[in-house]
């Protein structure tokens, strides 16, 4: 598990045994998150406007239901600054992915976004599952290999040219050449599976896992020859996992895996198995989903 070719955050690479556990082969469609709504009534987080006592500071004309959606910029922007392509959009939600006036027609089966780590844990719960640790997440995504490779179908990234993932190619976050043939979301199972199976584990959508975010620790022998193998590892606990960069926001924030649609070579590569991101669990985007397990 892990890397050391890429982000700091995804170091040591280390030992790590997981119980066994069947994972959805692919991340939870609209069409399933439909079949979740219409039986239970629920309602997502970005369907429900937010309470401005729960946010110091807030816009109170931002207290509407919404959620953030990526535009893509007509040139070259600072790369240091993501509110150069996100975009709080009143309205969004799941069934409104880039709007209130876009739909869900023609996306059934693709992945479901706009869903927080609260959305996501109340459909693992109705369906009777869970969503995955990040190991769980990382073990099934390397598809049985142990080869140290960087991609879930092998050392590269697009062998002979060919796209196996969902990511943006092209200068982000202005230019995607398209060789992958889309701009946004992919249907869930469009591209090859990995060795066990399983679709979309690399690029289309982030998926949520359940472990609080925290950076790997150094692992520490007790003694020379000590096991250091580690057991149905988690993340760190929620008060480690707040943002430094906003100490003043207490909202924790969960591992993300597997990168997804916006991910680039030129801004963000992390469409790997050893990828994480940091993702506060009271926001969707248009490029998050999840898959579940049991």
């Amino acid at each position: 598990m892990g890397s050391e070719r890429f982000y700091p955050e995804e170091a040591p690479v280390r030992k790590v045994h997981v119980n066994s556990f069947w994972i959805d082969e692919a991340p939870v469609t609209n069409r399933q998150f439909a079949e979740f709504v219409k039986a239970t009534g629920y309602r997502t987080t970005a369907e429900i406007a937010p309470d401005p006592r729960d946010y110091p500071g807030m816009d109170p004309a931002l207290a509407q239901p919404g959620s953030l959606v990526f535009r893509r910029t007509a040139k070259p922007v600072n790369l240091s600054d993501w509110s150069q392509w996100w975009e709080f959009c009143l309205g969004a939600d799941w069934r409104h992915p880039l709007g209130p006036d876009s739909s869900l027609e023609g996306l059934e089966d693709h992945p479901v976004v706009q869903v927080t780590h609260g959305d996501a844990e109340a459909y693992a719960t109705w369906a009777g599952k869970r969503l995955p640790t990040e190991a769980e997440w990382e073990y099934a995504a390397h598809g049985g290999h142990d080869d140290g490779r960087d991609y879930a179908w092998g050392h590269e990234l697009a062998p002979g040219g060919r796209m196996l993932a969902n990511y943006w190619q092209g200068m982000f976050p202005f230019s995607n050449t398209l060789d992958d043939d889309w701009e946004r979301t992919s249907p869930a199972r469009y591209y090859p599976p990995n060795d066990y199976g399983l679709y979309d584990m690399i690029g289309n959508v982030w998926e949520w896992t359940a472990d609080w975010y925290a950076v790997p620790k150094p692992i520490e022998k007790k003694r020379p020859n000590a096991c250091c193998t580690l057991d149905n590892p988690r993340g760190g606990r929620k008060g480690e996992s707040f943002d430094p960069c906003t100490p003043q926001v207490k909202i924790g924030r969960k591992v993300l895996k597997g990168g997804s649609h916006l991910c680039a070579e030129s801004y963000c590569q992390r469409y790997r198995p050893a990828a994480r991101h940091a993702q506060a669990i009271d926001t969707s985007t248009s490029h998050i989903g999840f898959r579940c397990v049991i």
